[in-house]
């Protein structure tokens, strides 16, 4: 995927607000499709303050992370670090495993 084009925000703002049509738009942003012409739009309105924000699942960590695992493909357990770090584990821990009743157990045995 191309890099995203470097364009003048408010100009294209005062454009699209004075009237301008879309076609004269594009010619003097160089865009291709409507499209871009749409989504530079919606981004310049979020950056002017214009617009609210769109949530994404990029960037900042998220409040509540999960309390899921993952077993990988040769049988690893994966914990994610935001877990091993609230609990205070660190590398080298050794555990032992027992199944319960209700999944499994870990205990911490060594270091």
């Amino acid at each position: 995927m191309p890099a995203k084009k470097k364009i003048d925000g408010p100009k294209l703002i005062n454009m699209v607000e004075t009237g301008i049509h879309q076609q004269e738009i594009m010619k003097v942003f160089k865009f291709n499709t409507a499209a871009q012409l749409r989504a530079h739009y919606l981004e310049a309105l979020m950056k002017a303050g214009k617009a609210p924000e769109i949530k994404t699942g990029r960037g900042k960590a998220k409040a509540n992370p999960s309390k899921e695992v993952l077993v990988s493909k040769r049988g690893s357990v994966v914990i994610p670090k935001t877990m091993i770090d609230e609990m205070g584990f660190s590398a080298g821990n050794q555990f032992t495993v027992r199944k319960t009743k209700s999944g499994i157990s870990l205990k911490l045995t060594g270091k």
